[in-house]
């Protein structure tokens, strides 16, 4: 036990006797003698009241804290911000969701570093959350494990499973259509969502858990395990015991977050259809973990990485039907050819867990006949995104994964609300919506809106729309995103005009504006970076450091 003590690097603030006003102040919390000699947990809680995939948190650091009591540490308790997407879609409000990531991945470091922490618990769930906290891992690097606080169940409502994104914001399109009446609007937004957990499809938060758990750095199942099951709650106490063994051995998140688990955390997210934003989170999570994570990477695994589940928004099951299936385990199964050796927080390689991994619905897990050859994001470059943009390709029908058409120019998400809701839209459209990216927005709003009201009123498959800004993963139809350079850097974005045509050709990756390399270099030098929409607080200082959607849009300091 003294040889364990002695690489404990809480001793810093409990041995010695210069450290006897430390320990006076560790006492007076309730701890005992005994307690400093074991290993100190940090157990780092997104909890928040008002965010419906957090609320069943408080449930869970119990388990949490009966889990590294049973394994021999003290655990500690601490919270970082939480901001519900949902909540804060389509206003003011969505500017601080991104940001808000880098404040969770600051937040963590500052307590763990000050207090000298051995290990640490995440319990996360939502969007930014998770990678926040992913960040904070790599960054710190001392032995960590994540609890994702589990998805929620369906509503039901009229013989059908319901969900946020098809029978709440799709719904709004469907209203304005008057293809629903609005006694059944409004008894869809009390059954939608029926409880606690994150929301129902493979939108944003379920695809970084399923990628956390592919990282190797949350223990097998907990992606998929519902947030109100028994599952959750035995998941959340054995991550409790087992930070312990990793503390012991000191297997830090660095040694598990490699260029290998970044590779099967890629062809996971390819062949599930994940999110577009798992392509910002998983490289600003590299980018802490001192990997390069290119944009072409993510294209090269999607062309050779079938598509073997599609879930909600892409296809018409839920988080629920895949745990059934058999979860992230099941699907490491089928790809267990196309990942590379890597370490994961239970002590075991990726290969072996895939081995023990088990479909048990070969309707939800496709082993053969899969939805598609490829993977379910593709990467695109052209004249108008010289350095990448993502697109949902999985989302996508095949009538428009190729489309030319005049541009519809907005300069923010809320004037191409107006004009969608206000029936101003013409079908064979391109909508571009600019000055929402990293630093212009600032923080890449996401834009559920305007994509589900296009679904709603039936012009999925007549319009597209691209923007520097970002979607939310519940978004499908034609709509590219993380288009860089962004419009607020002088990409080529900001100089397009309503009437330019624009062709997008997914099947050959190019995003192109048909005007000459002369004209959009003349139309360049005229243009002008407005100025910064805020002037103090923390988005005012976020847009000055933001880097590129292409780089992760992490933070790197005053000079980009």
């Amino acid at each position: 036990m003294e040889k364990t003590i002695k690489k404990l690097r809480s001793n810093e603030i409990k041995q010695g006797v210069p450290r006897t006003p430390n320990r006076a102040l560790l006492y007076a919390t309730g701890l005992s003698q005994n307690d400093l000699e074991k290993p100190f947990i940090g157990v780092i809680s997104s909890f928040a009241d008002i965010v419906p995939g957090h609320t069943n948190m408080r449930d869970l650091e119990r388990w949490i804290e009966r889990g590294v009591c049973a394994g021999g540490g003290v655990p500690f308790i601490f919270g970082v911000p939480a901001i519900c997407d949902g909540i804060a879609m389509g206003h003011s409000g969505m500017y601080y969701s991104l940001p808000s990531r880098e404040l969770i991945a600051d937040c963590i470091e500052s307590v763990a570093k000050a207090h000298c922490l051995d290990g640490l618990l995440l319990l996360t769930n939502c969007d930014k959350i998770t990678p926040g906290m992913l960040m904070a891992a790599a960054r710190v690097n001392i032995p960590s494990i994540v609890v994702t606080a589990g998805p929620m169940f369906t509503g039901f409502y009229k013989g059908k499973r319901r969900s946020l994104v098809r029978d709440t914001f799709e719904a709004v399109g469907l209203y304005q259509e008057k293809k629903l009446k609005l006694e059944d609007l409004q008894k869809l937004e009390m059954c939608a969502c029926p409880g606690a957990g994150s929301c129902q499809g493979l939108y944003t938060a379920n695809s970084m858990a399923c990628l956390t758990e592919a990282l190797g750095m949350s223990l097998p199942g907990c992606a998929t395990a519902m947030a109100a099951s028994a599952e959750k709650k035995r998941i959340a106490c054995e991550s409790g015991r087992r930070i312990i063994d990793l503390v012991r051995e000191n297997i830090t998140p660095r040694r598990i977050m490699t260029n290998s688990a970044f590779h099967n955390a890629i062809v996971v997210d390819m062949a599930l259809g994940g999110s577009t934003n798992t392509v910002l989170h998983l490289t600003a999570i590299a980018y802490e973990s001192g990997v390069e994570l290119p944009l072409e990477l993510f294209d090269r695994i999607s062309k050779e990485t079938p598509h073997i589940v599609s879930l909600e928004p892409a296809g018409d099951n839920y988080m629920e039907d895949l745990d059934r299936a058999g979860g992230v385990p099941a699907v490491l199964s089928v790809l267990r050819n196309r990942l590379k050796s890597s370490l994961t927080v239970m002590r075991k390689n990726i290969l072996d867990m895939a081995k023990s991994g088990e479909v048990t619905d070969k309707n939800i897990i496709r082993m053969s006949e899969p939805y598609s050859k490829e993977g379910g994001i593709a990467i695109l470059f052209g004249n108008l995104c010289p350095d990448g943009a993502v697109v949902k390709q999985s989302a996508v029908s095949q009538s428009m994964m190729k489309f030319s058409g005049k541009a519809h120019v907005f300069e923010s998400e809320e004037d191409a609300m107006k004009d969608i809701l206000g029936k101003k839209i013409k079908k064979g459209e391109v909508i571009v919506i600019r000055y929402e990216g990293p630093g212009g927005g600032p923080g890449m709003r996401e834009m559920l809106g305007p994509t589900s009201a296009l679904q709603g009123m039936g012009l999925a498959n007549s319009v597209a729309l691209i923007t520097d800004g970002r979607f939310s993963g519940g978004t499908r139809g034609p709509c590219i995103g993380h288009v860089s350079p962004e419009a607020a850097e002088g990409g080529p974005i900001a100089i397009i005009r309503s009437g330019d045509v624009i062709t997008i050709d997914i099947p050959r990756r190019q995003l192109i504006v048909r005007l000459t390399d002369i004209e959009i270099k003349t139309r360049l030098a005229k243009w002008y970076a407005p100025p910064l929409k805020f002037k103090v607080g923390y988005l005012a200082r976020y847009a000055q450091q933001v880097t590129s959607a292409s780089r992760g849009a992490v933070l790197v300091g005053a000079n980009k």
